[in-house]
């Protein structure tokens, strides 16, 4: 409940009816290194991006092993969540070339939901894809894989067609073929991370706060026990949505991924 702490540490409950640290870049930025291996400084945060990933390995390794006759529970969520990847998001929107991507895509996607369901783990309550470098990464690779697949299968056609669409009215072509140039080369990676950004950023500081209040006023077992109440119970609200958000936001990144790779994949379409 770091972040918690955090909002709770320059409160002043005679005045403020929410409780928030100064400068509230304190509930995302984790800059004190734990320790150094040479240049590299291990923060919580990277750890916690280390941690992630090996979480999402082991879950796959473990599900994975060993198929049985009679697979168990955990074996057969598991069987069942990789054939969602590879069935509905990789062969449903980018066809049956889509097997190839399966590792790549089942990579994001188990990432970016252990990340995001870090937000309501306890002890850790902090999704680590609310910080810009992990949403940014995966942009950026998504970029160069659809944009590195467009050019291979398609050669120069990829970018000739993208600026001169010839399913546009020719008047349209120029303008059109403008606003598609710069949405596939420059706002595609940018927009994508952002999406996952904003969103897991605006729950963590939601449920941080709200649940710092209404601990902090409930505590004081006074008149201002009353504002902590609806408070707490509204932060327990949002940290049961924040674990749909969780699982909607990794399929949303994971399933315009496919849709970018499709884009270069099959063009005409």
């Amino acid at each position: 409940m770091e972040g918690v702490i955090l909002a709770s540490s320059s409160c002043d409950t005679e005045k403020e009816i929410i409780c928030a640290p100064e400068n509230v870049l304190e509930l995302f930025k984790f800059e004190e290194a734990w320790f150094s291996i040479g240049p590299f400084d291990w923060t919580r945060t990277v750890f916690l991006m280390f941690l992630a990933t090996g979480i999402a390995m082991l879950l796959l390794y473990l599900g994975l092993r060993g198929r049985r006759i009679v697979p168990t529970k955990f074996g057969v969520a598991i069987e069942s969540l990789v054939a969602f990847v590879k069935d509905d998001i990789a062969k449903g929107i980018i066809g049956p070339q889509g097997v190839r991507y399966t590792p790549y895509l089942l990579a994001v996607f188990m990432l970016v939901l252990v990340g995001n369901l870090f937000e309501v783990t306890p002890l850790i309550n902090f999704p680590i894809t609310s910080s810009m470098a992990l949403p940014l990464i995966i942009s950026v690779l998504t970029w160069i894989i659809f944009v590195w697949v467009g050019f291979a299968k398609n050669g120069i056609s990829y970018l000739t067609g993208i600026i001169w669409p010839r399913s546009v009215p020719l008047a349209l072509r120029p303008l059109v073929g403008l606003i598609e140039l710069v949405s596939t080369f420059v706002l595609r990676p940018i927009t994508l991370a952002v999406r996952l950004f904003a969103n897991m950023v605006a729950g963590h500081l939601m449920l941080t706060l709200l649940l710092a209040s209404g601990i902090i006023f409930i505590g004081e077992f006074n008149l201002r026990s009353i504002i902590g109440v609806p408070w707490f119970v509204f932060g327990l609200g949002i940290f049961v949505f924040e674990i749909v958000v969780a699982v909607l936001q990794a399929y949303i990144i994971t399933l315009l991924s496919a849709v970018y790779v499709q884009t270069s994949v099959n063009p005409d379409h």
